[in-house]
């Protein structure tokens, strides 16, 4: 079968030129032709594998390009990369692997195509198209990848519990994969990764979390978080999730599956937003019910707290898993804090409420809305309806009460140096508790935004306070 049409752009001819100058094959192999043959797009980055040095190769092919692009040689890798236009390719000389039991990092040596073939970690990953000037555009699928496409099927090239086990991430992988492309993986590939989940301790965290963001970056994540607690993954990486499952029964009183609500929750999310960050904050914004889960007999089933102890599980998970402690963090742990202030509003859209909640949100009063959307899974039809037409109303009345009020970010119209020069004081507590009331009156709509307003309350506030006007003011 050839695929010449797959490869018209122009870098093609000139690695297949610089190839024939350096006398050796070259190949690409992976990703591209995967997804060309799955229709999904121009894929931008090429993986380009040379029977001989994949280094000399791309500097050959940077020789010939007008612009003769830097080579960027990643020498322990044997590998090297250049950009040309708007594509990044990556070269390497074929290679075949061996393992050592503690380390995903294989020994390397040279290889044919067919060693580098073997290496791979699935067979849709596998195919490959010559270069050649004579077999340009041929395909070459040695592990019948094409079909395992057909399919829409997981398969590794060999032993899937050699594979898995060798590189552990690949079960990540193939659980990524499996998400993304919405494909079935093998039944003894999963047998294979349930057997060695244990082996991903042997992975860095920060790889981990590459492919976690991959999953939550699909359609529909669910699928992928699924896989990874049905082959015991999930456990090992993400305990708090898995320690939300199950359905406890006392007195006749049980509670919701919190851990399939999550799942239900961040598909919901997905529907609604790209913004990675969110999506994590609805994959994490119920973990704290799971070390606050409480029964009495008057209250039945009781998770008081979970938001302020889920937040502060956000900061340790972060940490745990070596991702940004920055304000992607605080972004997280802020809606997971107050995922539950929306839907108590929603029984009562008092205007001060409303003004409260957009005071404590800031900027992320719009996404918190659209996690505790999200946060809706009920089946009964009536319910579902009347949180929504009741969270549409919250949404209105932000609207109106900002664009009255101004209380997003909000910044007190008399400024703490302002209150001392008008009492003469130095810093104090006085100026503190003014603040407070001005802030107070403002959110409970006893006086308007305006520095008129905040400066005859600050004036009454300090005549109960016993503070003296300073007659210079």
């Amino acid at each position: 079968m050839n695929y010449k049409e797959a490869l018209q752009h122009p870098i093609f001819k000139i690695i297949s030129k610089s190839a024939k100058e350096l006398q050796l094959d070259a190949y690409v192999i992976g990703g591209f032709v995967r997804d060309y043959i799955l229709e999904r797009g121009i894929h931008k980055d090429i993986d380009v594998v040379a029977i001989g040095s994949g280094i000399d190769l791309a500097k050959q092919v940077a020789k010939n390009l007008p612009d003769n692009p830097k080579v960027q040689v990643f020498k322990t890798y044997g590998t090297a990369m250049l950009r040309f236009e708007d594509i990044e390719i990556e070269f390497v000389g074929a290679r075949k692997e061996s393992y050592k039991k503690d380390s995903r990092n294989p020994v390397v040596e040279n290889g044919t195509l067919q060693d580098d073939q073997n290496r791979r970690d699935f067979t849709i990953n596998a195919l490959a198209l010559d270069l050649s000037e004579d077999n340009f555009g041929d395909l070459l699928d040695p592990f019948n990848g094409i079909k395992d496409l057909e399919n829409k099927t997981i398969r590794t090239p060999l032993n899937p519990d050699i594979t898995y086990s060798d590189d552990p991430l690949r079960m990540m992988r193939a659980i990524r994969f499996a998400t993304q492309l919405h494909f079935n993986i093998e039944e003894k590939s999963l047998e294979a990764i349930t057997k060695n989940n244990h082996r991903i301790e042997i992975i860095t965290k920060e790889r981990i979390v590459v492919e976690l963001n991959k999953i939550l970056e699909s359609k529909i994540p669910s699928v992928g978080f699924l896989l990874l607690e049905q082959t015991g993954l999930l456990e090992l990486i993400l305990p708090e999730l898995t320690a939300l499952k199950g359905i406890d029964e006392v007195e006749g009183q049980r509670h919701k599956d919190n851990f399939y609500h999550t799942l239900e929750v961040v598909d919901n999310i997905s529907e609604k937003t790209d913004n990675l960050w969110l999506r994590w904050a609805g994959l994490l914004h119920d973990i704290g019910k799971a070390p606050t889960k409480k029964f009495n007999k008057k209250n039945g089933w009781t998770f008081h707290g979970h938001e302020f102890e889920g937040s502060k599980m956000v900061f340790h998970l972060f940490k745990r898993l070596k991702m940004p402690l920055n304000d992607k963090m605080k972004f997280v742990q802020k809606l997971v804090f107050m995922s539950s202030r929306p839907i108590a509003l929603a029984q009562d859209v008092t205007d001060s409420a409303v003004r409260r909640l957009v005071f404590d949100a800031g900027d992320y009063v719009d996404d918190l809305m659209t996690l505790c959307e999200a946060d809706i899974t009920t089946k009964n039809h009536k319910k579902f309806n009347k949180y929504h037409n009741n969270f549409k109303m919250v949404r209105q009345k932000i609207v109106e009460v900002e664009a009255r009020d101004h209380v997003r970010n909000f910044q007190p119209p008399v400024s703490g140096e302002e209150i001392m020069k008008t009492f003469n004081l130095k810093p104090s507590k006085e100026i503190g508790l003014i603040k407070y009331a001005i802030k107070e009156a403002i959110l409970e709509g006893i006086i308007p935004n305006e520095h008129e307003a905040a400066f005859q309350l600050m004036l009454a506030e300090g005549e109960k306070l016993g503070l003296k006007r300073n007659a210079k003011r």
